[in-house]
């Protein structure tokens, strides 16, 4: 589920917050940065289990409708085609997703009215309208019918997104990396899947890749002066205290990035930080970057303190 770039910018988060308050505490601030990693997952485990609460609500109103004092034939004769959809039914049956959302208290109890609105905005939808007056039925369009449910309704429903800000602020920037995650969730599901089915995992190489969002964090802490001291070298032309506080950071990160990992090429080290810059400076900070950056580089390939091994990653 998260790239080491989603991972570049949670370390990124955290560290502008300890430099902008002053206070260092790199212990705390490693429990804190591992815990909204893990808050990722819970949002993921959140959307995921909406698919099951939503299913859940479309059969409640069913059972309500059967039960009117006067039921209409299409009361007592409902279209069970959404309930009964096949991906639908595996969300819902999946043991992973109720041990983990058990294990995580990931639950929709105490929110009856944020299902019951969000499926009133499904049932208005004309593309779920079209799914349930088609008679055909196939796991395909049951599958398709989620997808786009998911991509065009689920994370387009502001309210929902208010929920979510409100329980925790750092899921804001975790919006996309977690929609992709269910995306490719969804379309992994076969019609031969059982309720065994494996989800997504928060990482790729747990172990690997806690440990690079730690050292990242730490070392970025650890060898400030060092690294301020070669960023005022090759500003020279520039007071350090003009440049932006992010723009510092993203060179810091960079450096010791470059510094510390031996089996990530300086070029995708470069290339990432650059990326980063469009999306958290200013327009013409990548330009900047890019040009101390390749200095620093270039210094430290000299010098020995950028030492990288492993096939095709000697340079």
């Amino acid at each position: 589920m998260l790239t080491r770039r989603h991972l570049r910018v949670k370390a990124l988060h955290y560290l502008y917050a300890a430099f902008q308050s002053g206070q260092i505490e790199i212990a705390k601030g490693e429990r804190d940065l591992l815990g909204s990693i893990e808050k990722v997952y819970d949002l993921y485990l959140y959307f995921l289990l909406l698919i099951k609460e939503v299913t859940a609500q479309a059969l409640s109103e069913i059972e309500l409708a059967k039960q009117k004092r006067l039921p209409s034939y299409s009361d007592l004769n409902p279209n069970m085609k959404f309930v009964e959809n096949s991906l639908g039914k595996l969300i819902a049956e999946n043991k992973e997703l109720e041990r983990k959302c058990n294990t995580r208290k990931i639950s929709w109890h105490e929110e009856p009215e944020m299902i019951k609105r969000f499926f009133a905005v499904i049932k208005a939808d004309e593309q779920y309208k079209a799914y349930m007056a088609d008679p055909n039925i196939s796991f395909e369009e049951d599958k398709n019918i989620w997808l786009y449910l998911v991509k065009e309704v689920l994370f387009e429903y502001e309210p929902l997104q208010y929920y979510f800000e409100e329980k925790s602020i750092v899921w804001i920037d975790d919006y996309q990396v977690v929609y992709n995650a269910l995306i490719t969730t969804i379309e992994s599901f076969k019609s031969t899947d059982n309720e065994f089915k494996d989800l997504s995992r928060l990482y790729k190489d747990e172990e690997e890749d806690r440990k690079f969002v730690v050292e990242l964090y730490r070392r970025t802490l650890l060898n400030n002066k060092e690294n301020e001291t070669i960023i005022e070298k090759m500003t020279e032309n520039w007071q350090i205290e003009r440049i932006a506080l992010m723009d510092i950071l993203l060179m810091k990160m960079a450096i010791t990035e470059a510094v510390t990992f031996s089996s990530i090429p300086t070029k995708v080290t470069l290339n990432e930080y650059i990326e980063l810059s469009k999306n958290y400076s200013s327009p013409k900070s990548k330009n900047f970057i890019n040009g101390i950056l390749d200095k620093v580089f270039d210094l430290y390939k000299t010098e020995g303190k950028i030492k990288k091994v492993g096939r095709g990653l000697i340079e």
